[in-house]
């Protein structure tokens, strides 16, 4: 019987394969589907979220709108469709650009040590001191509606979580003696990132992705109901709740609507946080 070589590390197992180790985790899944599906499908089956037809003002549910109308008469799952892929859109890429800027950055410092290391984890403390919703909310304030500005007020203030953890992750890793036996066999660069960081850093990128999302999606609706994120007409979840908080004794469906959708989707991302394994 062979034994493995003592700086071989096992390959992490599959993403998917450990998403579905738990019925709750599955569940979480699924309803992640259903939501994905809904942003990219609704929009185009029901494409007019901002025409009005005042004739039809608080319509109660049927089947040709099976959530009814809003106090502006435009088509309340419409509008529902556009703000979900609209939040799950933006908190995606947001999480993509700060997983890219926070993660990279977090593996330079910690590979590359010395000033290197002094320069990136001086400029990530000093956007600490500062907290990430007051960042946000600067951004807000300065975009008057603006998504882009909006969405680079998110990414850089995840940008830092990312960089933090990314780097003490790494710094552990880099330094550890399995990694140490490979830089004495030449086995390069791309040999310790796919065989020994990555492996490491898969799970915890996954954790900080879904908090992530969950985050961006709950910053974005926040901003835009306490009226300094998106501008209406705009479909977007907190709007929507706003907008139809006046209304809740006579048509309470307007603001469940949106609140379940927020709510199932912050929920089913907390389900996909992955257990740490003991050491």
């Amino acid at each position: 019987m062979s034994i493995p070589a003592p700086w071989t590390a096992a390959p992490a197992p599959g993403l998917v394969r450990g998403l579905l180790t738990s019925p709750a985790r599955a569940a979480a899944v699924v309803v992640l589907i259903v939501l994905a599906l809904f942003a990219l499908i609704g929009p185009l089956l029901w494409n007019q979220p901002a025409l009005q037809e005042l004739g039809r003002a608080l319509e109660a549910p049927s089947l040709s709108d099976p959530l009814g109308r809003d106090r502006l008469g435009r088509s309340v799952v419409a509008r529902l469709a556009h703000a979900t892929r609209l939040s799950l859109a933006l908190a995606a890429l947001s999480v993509v650009t700060s997983a890219l800027v926070g993660g990279v950055a977090g593996v330079i410092a910690a590979w590359r040590g010395r000033w290197v290391d002094t320069t990136l984890n001086a400029a990530a403390e000093t956007l600490v001191a500062v907290p990430a919703l007051l960042i946000v909310l600067l951004a807000a304030a300065l975009a008057d509606g603006s998504l882009l500005v909006l969405y680079v007020g998110i990414a850089v203030a995840q940008s830092v979580e990312w960089f933090r953890v990314v780097r003490a992750r790494s710094a552990v890793v880099l330094a550890g003696p399995a990694v140490g036996t490979a830089r004495m066999l030449d086995l390069g660069t791309w040999h310790v990132l796919r065989r020994h960081l990555w492996p490491e850093l898969a799970p915890v990128a996954l954790t900080l992705a879904s908090f992530g999302i969950g985050t961006a999606v709950l910053a974005l609706s926040t901003l835009s109901y306490v009226g300094v994120g998106l501008r209406p007409p705009t479909a977007e979840l907190g709007l929507m709740i706003t907008e139809a908080l006046p209304f809740w004794s006579q048509a309470p469906w307007l603001v469940l609507a949106p609140v379940l959708v927020l709510a199932g989707t912050l929920l089913a991302l907390l389900g996909l946080r992955r257990e740490e394994a003991p050491a």
